[in-house]
């Protein structure tokens, strides 16, 4: 076990995901998001990371998703990033923050034209009657928007995963990976120790 500075997880991860972001044929940027229900219930699914820096990990979603739902009842969280490409993948835990409105509304305003209609038009996670109900409702939020900048949802938003725990995983030949372990610790810095493949 050692203890290291609070950047040393951040900088490994930011080589890290250069590598993957040179070599994955798309989206190296999705994670694996899991959540939890309050009665402690997993939930997973994929989401595109869109900022980070040793503050946090930020995605974007519709706040009433089910996703949305669970971290207003539980802001503990895990993210899972895999490279194929690269025979690598990070773990990291925390708990989970909005971003601020402006954040969000900035990052809305890079969003494609369809992706901003697509924001209001969807009821993300209900069920719906069928595709014809979502088509539609497309075409009427892009005849409402015509020739107008479309402003963001009240409930389209951010959140920020702050880590606690990060882990590194290589593979090895044998199955004699490689495993990091960082531990965020109260004076800011991270212990580090090594798993066992």
């Amino acid at each position: 076990m050692e203890t290291v500075a609070k950047n040393i997880p951040f900088e490994q991860f930011e080589r890290w995901f250069k590598k993957a972001d040179a070599s994955e044929p798309e989206f190296a940027n999705a994670f694996a998001l899991a959540t939890a229900t309050p009665t402690g219930a997993p939930s997973l699914r994929m989401v595109l990371m869109k900022g980070w820096d040793e503050t946090g990990f930020v995605f974007y979603t519709n706040t009433k998703s089910r996703k949305g739902a669970e971290l207003k009842k539980n802001d503990q969280a895990a993210l899972l990033f895999h490279w194929k490409s690269q025979k690598r993948q990070i773990r990291i835990e925390g708990l989970i923050t909005p971003v601020s409105q402006k954040e969000a509304d900035q990052y809305f305003a890079t969003r494609p034209r369809g992706a901003q209609i697509g924001a209001w038009a969807s009821d993300q996670s209900r069920v719906m009657s069928g595709r014809h109900q979502l088509k539609k409702r497309v075409a009427q939020t892009a005849a409402k928007y015509l020739g107008r900048k479309i402003p963001r949802p009240p409930y389209w938003s951010g959140y920020r995963l702050a880590p606690e725990v990060f882990e590194f995983w290589a593979n090895r030949r044998f199955r004699l990976h490689e495993r990091e372990l960082y531990t965020l610790q109260k004076d800011g810095s991270w212990k580090k120790e090594l798993l066992f493949p």
